[in-house]
């Protein structure tokens, strides 16, 4: 049964005669406690807070004061009780709840200013599992839920970026804060202990190997507010969860207009293909169109890498977004700015390809200081009506896999550095993907079509259009490899690669027609292996 309302309607401004103050990030912490002060109101605080205020010279009571109580059990236990709760909890205006105020001597609180442990920070430091579990709060969770219920009465202060509004609200309201305001306050602070709760919970499953915990939350913070979304009557906002995975949410952007959140989007599945790619082994450039790759290569430099991926589909790269797996330097940067691109990705930049991009005002440069390991665990959400789709992200990379040869002809050790090249693309294709590959570069890419044979001949038909833009005589396809994400149901789709000129393929295998694949690969003289990993990506 639900708790009854009183149905006492909350004032519209509030006069902050006392505030409490309870932060770990002591970010602005003295600017705004001065502020209070200048505006007559009386500071309680505990611990280390107490400790930088009175050092500021300011007068503070500590919160002991209140209580009766000392701080016990290494500052654990400090703010868990009636004097605290009772201030921040009590309806002003309830005559039972005024008496047990009076009756109990406490004293209320008008304003609570507090932050939390740090744990997202620790966990993510990798300290040991009893340095995060220290870590997990529980007063200052307990205040702040505890202030934004009786947000009617108290106002909660959770995010230093709003110490200045708050000033700036009490001066305007001659030291009274508004009911919509604090409404506002108690908003956020709800959203911030949801999100912290959603960051413990979703520790415990890890460590305890819980891959589906019965009740699962995901939080995040508010980056930017965009202009819309993926089409321009759709609102929306980017936010981040904390994770270093080096990427478009972790980058530093150099220059550029603010990144949309198609640019996002198609930035992330940018940086994580080119990922796949050793920096060490050779240079790598993706240029990504609509989160699907249009060209992909491998080369001895950066411009060699980029000029071959650019032949993939040069119109379709047009208005792309560009990933590399090493430094940006000057002569790659000269090449990538002659054709109109959104959004350039790098681990890092030279200072002269920085200075010949700022040329481009409205294209973004974007560093991450590393590239994500493709290897790495971790999981994908996605928002379906009523629920969400969660899953680990697919780690599989193509060099761990046990590859069989299931024709009579076995590939030669070039058409095989292909395919594996291909399959790695194929795995950022979205579904279903064909790519055909040759001397380490894409030269034909089908992707979301409904049927296989489809993405194979569309695959090919791009490849004749760069072969006619290139002034070829024939498509590179010609002499090509072929990579598929999934089985070939039928042989068809296996046939019109072998027209488009494919002598060799890679796929998973395990249709129910393998074997008439296979006798049809054989059929035609061309290589065949199976990976027995599929790459579906919808």
């Amino acid at each position: 049964m639900a708790v009854a309302a009183k149905n006492i309607p909350a004032p519209d401004l509030v006069p902050v005669r006392r505030a409490l103050l309870s932060v770990f990030d002591k970010t602005g912490l003295i600017d705004f406690a001065k502020g209070l002060a200048a505006a007559g109101v009386e500071l309680v605080s505990t611990g280390g807070t107490a400790k930088s205020i009175a050092d500021a010279g300011l007068a503070v009571r500590d919160v002991s004061e209140l209580t009766g109580f000392p701080e016990i059990m290494d500052g654990r236990v400090k703010t868990l009780h009636p004097s605290v709760h009772g201030a921040l909890l009590g309806v002003r205006d309830d005559p039972e709840h005024a008496k047990a105020m009076h009756d109990h001597g406490i004293e209320p609180i008008d304003l609570l200013v507090s932050n939390l442990y740090p744990f997202e920070e620790v966990r993510r430091s990798g300290a040991d599992y009893a340095a995060i579990v220290e870590n997990i709060d529980i007063g200052g969770p307990a205040m702040i839920r505890a202030s934004a219920k009786n947000h009617a009465y108290v106002a909660i202060v959770t995010d230093p970026g709003d110490y200045a509004s708050v000033l700036k609200a009490l001066e305007m309201n001659i030291g009274s804060l508004s009911l919509d305001f604090r409404k506002k306050l108690a908003a956020k602070a709800f959203a911030r202990t949801a999100t912290y709760d959603a960051a413990i919970s979703g520790w415990f499953a890890e460590t305890l190997e819980i891959e589906h915990p019965t009740w699962r939350a995901f939080g995040g913070r508010l980056e930017s507010v965009m202009r819309y979304g993926e089409n321009p009557h759709q609102g929306a906002g980017f936010y981040v969860n904390g994770d270093k995975r080096p990427g478009v949410a972790t980058a530093r952007q150099l220059q550029g207009k603010q990144l949309s959140y198609n640019n996002i989007n198609d930035t992330d599945a940018a940086f994580e293909l080119v990922g796949e790619f050793d920096p060490n082994r050779c240079a790598a450039v993706a240029i990504i169109k609509h989160a699907n790759p249009c060209g992909v290569a491998e080369g001895a430099s950066l411009t060699a890498a980029y000029a071959r991926a650019l032949a993939c589909d040069p119109v379709s790269a047009f208005g792309g977004i560009v990933a590399m797996n090493r430094i940006l330097d000057a002569e790659a940067a000269e090449e990538i700015v002659k054709t109109f691109t959104e959004v350039i990705i790098a681990p890092n930049a030279s200072e002269d390809a920085i200075r010949i991009v700022a040329a481009k005002k409205n294209l973004r440069l974007l560093v991450t200081g590393g590239l994500p390991d493709p290897r790495a665990a971790g999981t994908t959400v996605r928002s379906v009506a009523g629920g969400m789709l969660v899953q680990s992200r697919d780690n599989a990379v193509v060099d761990d896999l046990e590859l069989k040869v299931v024709t009579r002809r076995a590939p030669t050790a070039a058409e095989m550095a292909d395919l594996k090249f291909a399959f790695r693309i194929a795995k950022h294709v979205k579904s279903n993907a064909i790519v055909y590959a040759k001397d380490g570069a894409t030269v034909g890419i089908g992707a979301g079509q409904m049927s296989r044979v489809d993405s194979s001949r569309i695959a090919a038909r791009k490849a004749l259009d760069a072969a006619e833009a290139a002034g070829l005589a024939e498509p590179l396809t010609k002499g090509s490899v072929v990579a598929s994400d999934a089985f070939f149901p039928f042989a068809d789709g296996l046939i019109s690669a072998i027209e488009a000129g494919a002598t060799a393929v890679i796929q998973p295998g395990g249709s129910m027609r393998d074997e008439d694949v296979i006798a049809a690969a054989d059929e035609h003289g061309i290589a065949m292996v199976f990976t027995g990993v599929r790459h579906f990506r919808h």
